[in-house]
């Protein structure tokens, strides 16, 4: 039985390319403020960017070519990132979405390696992607694919801001991969942490810090401490994070109940706080509506603090409206995801022969039969 019927759906349309397309979104899943509020926009090379995408996932091996063409498009992972970053230069799009996608398919990979019990092969990638996120140039040719895909993508991300930018990102990305190794061993033990661990978690796994840091060179510049760390500033970053990890929680809860996930915000809160499934839903979406209107208050903060750096000279005038920029890119991340959970075929569980296991998905490990 679906977990959120749709039996009783309402219809809502979106721009994309032009053209107006129903979308079904299941009433205990809408959010009439994004619809209302958060206008949906896509950056104009879209439609190149999935093209490229999609031949980079088939020139770097990191799904198999019946799978890119059955269902690379239908993912929606360029969709997601041509909503978030827009007015990136074209070639910082095309590097976000590559490495968008890379991460998608890490995600794949790591889900199978604990599913079939891969912990020798865990440890190996674990130890590889950290090598290749500090020195991607060694690493473009590996024989594993996910590590020369990794190699490819960051190298290129490394290639258009200064070199204190790619130390940070390496810095939070490292977080990642060590946040996904602490995961790894929760689902292998059955261990399901309490919320606030699992709050803590979540934002390593879903790289909050990192697809923040992005916004920077989509925006042409990076952002001094002094304006990262601004309250205003990092709370709008966060909070936009937040609804992203939250609401993806919510949609992805029958998904991850049927393959004995243990990292879910939902299966936190029934099994550490005693709350019915029901319950837990209603929590969740408390949370998500909560960082909606908590964002649209702090953003006017963060506005004021663009219109402070714009002191009149010229490099304040491009502080400004590059914090401008990344406001407004946070503000896109809200409908982007909003839409990407209702279009994405990696959602879509209650279509799939087997609950448990995405048609997506390459069941080996690389080098394994």
């Amino acid at each position: 039985m679906p977990a959120f019927p749709y039996s009783t759906t309402y219809r809502t349309t979106y721009r994309t390319a032009g053209t107006v397309t129903a979308v079904a979104v299941p009433p205990s899943l809408s959010l009439p403020v994004i619809e209302a509020v958060f206008p949906r926009q896509l950056h104009p090379y879209w439609p190149q960017l999935q093209e490229n995408t999609r031949s980079w996932l088939l020139e770097k091996r990191l799904m198999p070519p019946d799978k890119v063409a059955e269902y690379a498009d239908g993912l929606c992972y360029t969709d997601l990132m041509a909503g978030y970053y827009l007015g990136a230069p074209d070639e910082v799009m095309q590097a976000i979405a590559d490495y968008s996608a890379w991460f998608f398919v890490w995600d794949d990979r790591h889900d199978r390696d604990v599913v079939h019990g891969r912990a020798p092969a865990w440890r190996q990638l674990r130890r590889r992607l950290h090598a290749a996120l500090d020195f991607p140039a060694e690493h473009r040719q590996h024989e594993d694919p996910l590590v020369a895909g990794l190699a490819d993508s960051v190298g290129r991300l490394y290639s258009f801001l200064p070199k204190t930018w790619n130390a940070r990102f390496a810095r939070h990305f490292h977080q990642v991969i060590e946040a996904y190794d602490r995961e790894f061993h929760n689902r292998a033990e059955g261990r399901i942490p309490g919320v606030d661990e699992y709050l803590a978690l979540r934002r390593l796994t879903f790289a909050h810090w990192i697809w923040t840091d992005l916004l920077e060179p989509s925006a042409g510049c990076e952002l001094p401490d002094t304006v990262r760390k601004h309250p205003a500033y990092r709370r709008a970053a966060l909070l936009s994070q937040e609804f992203a990890a939250w609401y993806n929680d919510l949609c992805s809860l029958p998904k991850e109940i049927a393959g004995d996930e243990v990292h879910n915000l939902g299966i936190s809160l029934i099994t550490h706080e005693g709350l019915t499934l029901e319950e837990a839903v209603e929590e969740i979406r408390r949370r998500v509506e909560e960082s909606i209107s908590e964002f649209l208050v702090v953003e006017k903060d963060v506005l004021r603090l663009a219109d402070r750096l714009a002191d009149g000279t010229v490099h304040g005038k491009e502080l400004g409206a590059a914090v401008r920029a990344c406001l407004a890119n946070m503000r896109n991340w809200f409908s982007s995801v909003y839409w990407f959970h209702h279009e994405s075929g990696r959602y879509m569980v209650d279509s799939w022969d087997d609950r448990s296991t995405p048609p997506y998905v390459n069941n080996e490990a690389a080098g394994e039969k």
